[in-house]
C-alpha cells in the first residue's frame, strides 16, 4: 500500500455543501411541524375534547366556573346532572342538547374531567380526575311525555347555572319543582286542541265546513280511545294503529252512508298529529351531530310509528271494502276553500293547537304561531316558483328552523320547542293516505303506491333535515342572545 502523493483530504472529490441560512432553517422546521400535524393531528384521536370545543356553538359557551369545594361532593353533582339529562330526554330533547347541558352544568359546578356517553334510552357519565378513583354512573330513560314547557324550564335552569347565579343545592330544588309542576294545559283542553287542529288543517287542504266538522269529531273520539288504551298499558304501536284505523274507518263509513265528504282529506288531517314529528327531527339532528346509536334507536321507533299508522289505514280500507264502501278516487285534487289570508289564519290556529297538545308554555304559543305563518308563506312562495312538492317543504323547514332558534333562545327555550309545532304543517298526510290506499286496494298500481310512500318519506326527511339545517344556520346569529341572557342573570 503506497502513500498518497499529496496530503489532500479524502473528501476533496465530493461536492461542496454550503451552510443553511437562518431563513431556510425556519422553513424546514415549519415544514416538519406541518407534516407532523397532518400525520398525527393536534391531539391523539382518543383524547377528550376541551370544554371550549365541546360547548362551541351552543347557548352555554364559556360557562362561569364555580370552584369552591365542588370536587369533594362530585357524586352529588353527577347525580344531579344525570337526573337533569333524564328529564330532558323524557320531555323530548335531542342528544346534542342533552350532552352540552351536562357538560356545561358539570363544568360550571367545578368538575373538569367529565366524559358523557348517550344512547337512545340511557345516559352515562364518567368522572376520572387525575390520581383519584373514577366515578361512572348510568341512568336509563324508561318513559316519555309531552311537556315542552318543562323542557323550556330545564333549559332556563341550565342557563342560570352556567351564568354562575345558581349553586347545586338550589339547582336540585328547582329541578324537582319543574318535575312536580303541573303541565300548562288540562287534559280536556288538550283533547279539544287535537280536534281543532284536525278541523283547521282539513280546511287548509281544501275541505269545507262539513269535512272540518267530521275531522273535529273523529279526532275527539280518537284522543279518548288513545287515553283509555294508555291506561290499559297498551304498547304505543297498537295505540297508534287503533287511532289511524278509527279516523280512516269513520271517514269511509260516512262516505258509504252517502255523506258528500271526501274521506282522504279527513284522514290526512286526522293522522297528522299521529306522525312522530318531534322524534323524527331529534333523530335526524342526532345523526347529523354525530350520535349514530341514538339516531338509530329513534329512527327505529319512528319507523314503527309510521308502520302503525300505515297498518291502521290499511286495515280500515280493507274492512271498508268488505262492508261495501265505494272506491275512492285518491287522485282527486281539491280547490282552495279559503283565500291565502284565510289559510294563514287557519295555520296560526293549527300551530297554537299543536302547541297546546305538546304542552308548550303560554308565552311561546303566539311566537310559535308567527313562525308557522312565515314558514307557510315560504312554502307558498317556493311552490309559486315551481320548486316542486319535495323541495318546497324542505326550504320552508329551513326558514322555520332558523326563526325557531332565534325566537326560542330569545324567550329562554330550546329550538325544538318552537320549530317542531311550527313545522308539523309541512308533513304530507294526504300523500301518505293516498299511497297507502293504492297499495292496499288498487293492487294493480302497487308501483305507484310504493313510489308515493317513498316520495312521502323523502318529504318527511327533508322537513326534518331542513329544521336541523336552519338551526345550524342561525347559530352565528344567536351568540349574542345567550350572552345577553347570562348577563341578565348575573345582574339579579
Amino acid at each position: 500500500m503506497t502513500d498518497r502523493p499529496d496530503h489532500r483530504p479524502i473528501t476533496d472529490g465530493l461536492p461542496k455543501t454550503q451552510p443553511l441560512k437562518p431563513s431556510q432553517v425556519r422553513q424546514n422546521a415549519n415544514a416538519r411541524r406541518m407534516l407532523r400535524r397532518l400525520v398525527q393531528g393536534e391531539n391523539p384521536p382518543t383524547a377528550p375534547l376541551s370544554i371550549v370545543d365541546r360547548l362551541a356553538g351552543s347557548p352555554y359557551a364559556n360557562p362561569t366556573i364555580q370552584v369552591s369545594g365542588v370536587d369533594a361532593s362530585a357524586r352529588k353533582t353527577i347525580d344531579f346532572a344525570l337526573h337533569m339529562a333524564e328529564t330532558m330526554f323524557r320531555y323530548g330533547a335531542g342528544a346534542l342538547e342533552v350532552e352540552t347541558s351536562i357538560i356545561a352544568v358539570t363544568a360550571a359546578l367545578g368538575l373538569k374531567y367529565i366524559e358523557v356517553d348517550i344512547t337512545n334510552q340511557s345516559v352515562a357519565i364518567n368522572y376520572a380526575p387525575k390520581d383519584q378513583t373514577p366515578i361512572t354512573l348510568l341512568r336509563v330513560v324508561r318513559s316519555w311525555t309531552n311537556n315542552y314547557a318543562g323542557l323550556a324550564q330545564v333549559h332556563q335552569l341550565v342557563t342560570d347555572i352556567v351564568a354562575g347565579g345558581v349553586g347545586r343545592a338550589e339547582a336540585v330544588s328547582r329541578l324537582d319543582d319543574i318535575i312536580r309542576k303541573s303541565k300548562p294545559f288540562p287534559r280536556w283542553m288538550v283533547t279539544i286542541a287535537f280536534g281543532v287542529f284536525a278541523a283547521v288543517f282539513v280546511g287548509v287542504l281544501g275541505g269545507g265546513l262539513g269535512a272540518s266538522a267530521l275531522a273535529f269529531a273523529s279526532n275527539l273520539l280518537v284522543n279518548l280511545v288513545a287515553r283509555q288504551l294508555g291506561k290499559w298499558r297498551t304498547p304505543d304501536f297498537f295505540v297508534t294503529a287503533a287511532c289511524s284505523f278509527l279516523v280512516t274507518f269513520i271517514a269511509l263509513m260516512l262516505r258509504w252512508a252517502g255523506a258528500e265528504i271526501p274521506p282522504s282529506i279527513v284522514v290526512a288531517g286526522g293522522i297528522l298529529l299521529l306522525l312522530p314529528t318531534g322524534r323524527l327531527v331529534s333523530s335526524v339532528q342526532d345523526a347529523i351531530n354525530g350520535f349514530p346509536v341514538t339516531a338509530a334507536g329513534r329512527f327505529l321507533s319512528t319507523i314503527l310509528t309510521f308502520g302503525a299508522i300505515v297498518a291502521g289505514i290499511a286495515v280500515a280500507v280493507v274492512v271498508g271494502d268488505l262492508v261495501g264502501s265505494a272506491k275512492i278516487d285518491v287522485t282527486q285534487t281539491f280547490p282552495e276553500a279559503y283565500p291565502l289570508w284565510g289559510q294563514a289564519i287557519l295555520i296560526a290556529i293549527a300551530v297554537i293547537a299543536i302547541g297546546i297538545t305538546e304542552q308548550t308554555e303560554l308565552k311561546l304559543l303566539l311566537p310559535t304561531a308567527a313562525v308557522g305563518i312565515v314558514g307557510y308563506f315560504a312554502l307558498w312562495g317556493a311552490g309559486a316558483l315551481g320548486l316542486g312538492d319535495r323541495l318546497s317543504p324542505a326550504i320552508s323547514a329551513v326558514v322555520i328552523g332558523l326563526l325557531g332558534r332565534i325566537v326560542a333562545l330569545k324567550l329562554g327555550a330550546p329550538q325544538l320547542v318552537v320549530a317542531v309545532p311550527a313545522g308539523l304543517i309541512l308533513l304530507p298526510g294526504l300523500k301518505i293516505f293516498r299511497s297507502m290506499y293504492i297499495l292496499t286496494v288498487q293492487e294493480a298500481d302497487i308501483l305507484l303506491g310504493s313510489g308515493g310512500m317513498l316520495n312521502a318519506g323523502a318529504i318527511v326527511l327533508g322537513v326534518a333535515a331542513g329544521i336541523v339545517l336552519g338551526d345550524n344556520l342561525a347559530r352565528p346569529l344567536t351568540k349574542g342572545l345567550a350572552s345577553n341572557e347570562r348577563r341578565r342573570v348575573r345582574r339579579r
